[in-house]
C-alpha cells in the first residue's frame, strides 16, 4: 500500500508538471536590425493614403541630424505573405481595414522580444485618424523596444567602469570598444573609433543651482554649461579650436526619465569653433537631488558624409543606462 501511495504521488507530480509546462507558449527568438519596422499592410492600402500616412509618420526626418535620415528603415509586406520567419521581425506595424476603429498594443506574440502594434478601421480615413492621434505613443513603444534590444546587445561584452562609479558613483554600461580617453578630477571623456570618425560620450556633474529649469533660461544654461566643457575639455588638434553648439540650430528639448529620476534632454548640433567639423549630440542632465547635482550625460558624433542616425541611437542606448549609485 504504501509503494502504491509513493507511485500515485510521483505520477499527480508528473502530471502537474506537465500541465504547467504545456501552459506556457514557446516563441522563437526575434530577429531584425536595431530600428528596422516591419509594416504588414495590404498593397493597395501601401500604395495610397493610408501608406503615405505611414511613410510621413515613422519615415520622418530625426530630430537633430545633420542630414536626413528616418526615424526607421522600413520594410513593407502584404498581410498574405506575413508567416514564417517574416513574423518574428522585432517591431512590427499592422494593419487591418473592415475592422472596428482601435490600435492595440501586443507583446512578444511571434517573437520574443517583439512589439506588434495593430491598427485597425472600418475605412482608409478611420485608419489614418487611428495612427495621427497614436503616431507619438506608437514611436515611443517602438523607440523603447529597440533601446532594450540595443542594450541587450551593449552587456555582451561591457567595458569596466569601475573608475567611473567610484569618482562620480554612477554606475553606466558600454561596450568594451570604447575606451576612457581623458580623466580630469569628475570630467570622463570616453571614445570610440569608427572608420570615419569617432564616437564619444562625456560624464560629469554641475551643481543644481547650474541649470534654472523655466521655458526662458533652461536651453541658455544648458548651451552655456556645455560650451564651457567643450571649450576646457573637447579640442581639436587646430590650434584654438574646440567644441561649441551650433549656433545656427536651437537645440530640441524634452522631459524624460533616466533611473526613475527627472531629466532635461537636449539634442542639437555641435561645431568645433575655428576648424570645419560639426555633428549630432545628445544630452541628458539627471537630477539628483539627494547629492544636490546634475548628473551630465552626453554622447556626440563625428562621422563625416555617412549616416549617424544609429551611432547617435547607439550612444542614446548608453546614456540611458546611468544608475546613481
Amino acid at each position: 500500500m504504501k509503494r502504491l501511495l509513493t507511485l500515485l504521488a510521483i505520477s499527480i507530480t508528473l502530471i502537474s508538471c506537465n500541465d504547467k509546462s504545456s501552459n506556457q507558449r514557446l516563441v522563437p527568438s526575434s530577429s531584425g536590425n536595431i530600428n528596422n519596422l516591419l509594416v504588414v499592410v495590404d498593397n493597395i492600402l501601401w500604395e495610397d493614403s493610408v501608406g503615405e500616412v505611414i511613410r510621413e509618420i515613422f519615415a520622418a526626418p530625426v530630430p537633430a541630424l545633420n542630414q536626413e535620415e528616418p526615424l526607421f528603415t522600413i520594410s513593407q509586406m502584404p498581410p498574405q505573405v506575413f508567416s514564417g520567419f517574416a513574423t518574428k521581425n522585432r517591431i512590427v506595424l499592422k494593419i487591418e481595414k473592415g475592422k472596428p476603429a482601435d490600435t492595440s498594443i501586443g507583446e512578444d506574440v511571434f517573437a520574443k522580444p517583439q512589439t506588434l502594434i495593430i491598427v485597425s478601421g472600418q475605412t482608409n480615413q478611420e485608419i489614418i485618424d487611428q495612427l495621427k492621434s497614436n503616431a507619438d505613443k506608437i514611436i515611443t513603444v517602438f523607440k523603447t523596444e529597440e533601446i532594450k534590444e540595443k542594450q541587450r546587445r551593449i552587456n555582451i561584452s561591457l567595458f569596466d567602469s569601475k573608475p567611473i562609479q567610484e569618482q562620480l558613483g554612477i554606475d553606466i554600461k558600454f561596450p568594451s570598444v570604447y575606451r576612457i580617453a581623458a580623466h580630469d578630477n569628475n570630467f570622463f571623456w570616453i571614445r570610440k573609433d569608427l572608420t570615419t570618425g569617432n564616437m564619444d560620450f562625456m560624464i560629469y556633474e554641475v551643481p543644481m543651482n547650474r541649470i534654472r529649469k523655466s521655458d526662458t533660461t533652461t536651453v541658455g544654461d544648458i548651451i552655456r554649461m556645455r560650451d564651457s566643457i567643450g571649450k576646457s575639455h573637447i579640442q581639436s588638434s587646430v590650434e584654438g579650436a574646440y567644441m561649441i553648439t551650433e549656433e545656427a540650430y536651437a537645440p530640441y528639448v524634452f522631459d524624460t526619465t533616466i533611473d526613475n529620476k527627472p531629466t532635461i534632454e537636449t539634442k542639437g548640433i555641435w561645431d568645433m569653433k575655428n576648424a570645419f567639423m560639426s555633428g549630432p549630440f545628445i544630452n541628458y542632465a539627471i537630477e539628483d537631488k539627494e547629492n544636490n547635482r546634475y548628473v551630465i550625460v552626453e554622447g556626440y558624433v563625428f562621422a563625416p558624409s555617412v549616416e549617424k542616425r544609429d551611432h547617435i541611437f547607439e550612444l542614446e542606448a548608453i546614456l540611458r543606462s546611468v544608475k546613481i549609485k
